[in-house]
């Protein structure tokens, strides 16, 4: 199995941007349940007057900073391949190996399950402020740190249970991928803002206006996906659609084993485990979004 992911620097330190770049791609095997193996570099980087040339030493710490995520999972980048572009672009190609009867898929859940989340929202407001320096540097380095952390931990934790679908949380943000995922199979879902995780200065940042284009488009794109509580605000509705990277796991999972998969998470040490909704019945799959859980 196979997947590749790779995208413009998120941060300004080099180094980060390729552990989160890192972490972003092996995410999406993550979310399988799978094993990561091998990895390869994908990258695009300004070399030489036409492209306004940047210092080569800023391409060997995104390097280095993919190696050391890399190393993290446990797995070698055996090579890659580069090009000439006008924005530094990385990313990985990550080969993994699967037994085909336990891969997860984003579809196949069922009327019932509880939805589990691993990580806060609120990376693509935040980085967003960052590039207006908006954002503070305790700020810069707590986002930093969640994009840079691998979706290990939560999938190891994801087989302590039979979970029925998995998604990582990326670019359509939260509600686009659990669109995603009822729409493959036929199912509903019911969402409680109260119960989602977010960073706590994504709020102010939201109202300040830090919205990415990405993050607007997904909102209007779900505009008849979405049922919403008539008290939810558009900035509470822009940030569970808010573009993620290298967000957490969103996974299905029956609720007798729900509590178990949330025991197992803490234990791993995830940065959340949240029960923020649950699978309902509605084969038009739509998703309900209340204020509160009642």
């Amino acid at each position: 199995m196979q997947t590749v992911d790779y995208f413009t620097p998120v941060v300004d330190d080099p180094f980060r941007f390729g552990e989160i770049a890192a972490a972003n791609a092996l995410s999406d095997i993550y979310a399988m349940g799978c094993e990561p193996m091998i990895a390869l570099n994908i990258i695009g980087f300004p070399i030489g007057r036409r492209l306004n040339e940047l210092p080569m030493d800023i391409l060997a710490k995104i390097l280095q900073g993919g190696a050391s995520k890399a190393a993290e999972a446990g797995i070698p980048i055996v090579g890659g391949h580069t090009i000439q572009d006008n924005e530094p672009k990385y990313g990985l190609v990550v080969t993994a190996i699967a037994d085909i009867d336990s891969v997860v898929a984003n579809a196949g859940s069922r009327v019932g399950d509880d939805l589990i989340l691993t990580k806060p929202l609120g990376s693509g407001i935040v980085t967003t402020a960052i590039k207006n320096d908006a954002a503070s540097q305790e700020l810069i380095e707590k986002i930093t740190t969640l994009m840079a952390t691998l979706n290990r931990d939560a999938a190891h934790a994801m087989k302590t249970v039979s979970p029925h679908a998995c998604t990582d949380i990326t670019g359509f943000g939260l509600l686009g991928h659990i669109h995603e995922m009822t729409l493959s199979t036929g199912v509903g879902a019911e969402i409680y803002l109260n119960q989602v995780p977010v960073l706590d200065e994504v709020w102010d940042l939201a109202r300040q206006g830090y919205i990415p284009g990405g993050t607007r488009a997904n909102l209007k794109f779900l505009s008849d996906a979405v049922v919403w509580d008539p008290s939810i605000s558009e900035v509470e509705q822009l940030v569970l659609c808010d573009a993620q990277t290298s967000g957490g796991l969103l996974i299905a999972v029956a609720p007798e084993e729900s509590d178990r998969l949330i025991q197992a998470l803490k234990e791993k040490g995830t940065l959340a485990a949240h029960r923020i909704g649950k699978i309902i019945d509605d084969p038009s799959a739509r998703i309900r979004v209340r204020k509160v859980l009642p």
